[in-house]
């Protein structure tokens, strides 16, 4: 079984995958039911902190509360006594026969944390094949060279270059988006249809008429670019040491 959290993760994805040896959510809860010391128990399985995990463990103990027989059981002790920020627990808290998804705030920055078991892993891995990817970088051999790309999820396209076969990627992964002072719900990376990674820096270096009004990740990504500097490495070096946006920049990948 998978946990993932996302949330102030140092790594360039913001998220912390880790290997439990359970079988399923249900099991992983009922193992640590009546642990002493629930902060603990769940910094060493987890890998670290989990904002308001620690809270059913703490009311299982306080309340002398049954380990839960069933999935409809824990979903009800989840919904009662399980923190979140949030005024529907019933959307914010989701826990099926295979998986649970919650999503809360630590008063500052959105979060959100899964258990995803080996069954549902396996039935959905083009679904979880990032959520679930824990080394840095991302894999080279994904496709073919004569493989075709087409995403299936919302993008935001900035036309920089005249139509062409080349199209390159940005995606920002990061505690906030200045755009909606969010960081869950976004509105989808940045595409720049007939630009290739190689000619990015040069083609953000220009000044448009409507350069003004491009959303932030790519003023961000243009004010990076030194001038004379045609290097998009270079340019996201600059992020990377300076620490802009607090966060954690995703590189701009060519399709």
């Amino acid at each position: 079984m998978y946990f993932v959290c996302r949330w102030r993760e140092d790594s360039p994805y913001s998220k912390r995958v880790v290997t439990l040896p359970d079988a399923n959510v249900l099991d992983w809860f009922r193992r640590g039911w009546k642990h002493d010391d629930p902060t603990g128990w769940i910094d060493s399985e987890l890998g670290g902190d989990v904002y308001g995990l620690e809270s059913i463990f703490e009311a299982a103990g306080e309340r002398n509360l049954p380990p839960p027989e069933s999935v409809d059981e824990l979903r009800q002790l989840l919904t009662e006594y399980l923190w979140v920020e949030g005024d529907d627990k019933g959307d914010f808290i989701r826990l099926g026969e295979h998986a649970l998804r919650v999503r809360t705030d630590d008063d500052e920055v959105d979060l959100a944390y899964y258990f995803v078991d080996d069954d549902a892993a396996s039935a959905s891995p083009d679904r979880l094949a990032f959520l679930l990817h824990d080394t840095w970088p991302l894999p080279t051999g994904a496709g073919g060279s004569e493989t075709v790309f087409r995403h299936s999820v919302p993008v935001r396209s900035v036309r920089l270059a005249p139509p062409g076969t080349d199209c390159t990627f940005s995606v920002r992964l990061c505690w906030q988006s200045p755009d909606l002072y969010r960081n869950l719900d976004l509105t989808g990376a940045i595409q720049f249809p007939g630009v290739s990674l190689p000619d990015l820096a040069t083609h953000l270096a220009v000044d448009g008429p409507g350069s003004h009004r491009w959303p932030h990740d790519v003023r961000l990504l243009r004010a990076l670019v030194a001038p004379g500097e045609h290097d998009m490495g270079r340019a996201l070096s600059h992020f990377h040491r300076d620490g802009a946006g607090h966060g954690r920049c995703g590189r701009p990948v060519s399709r």
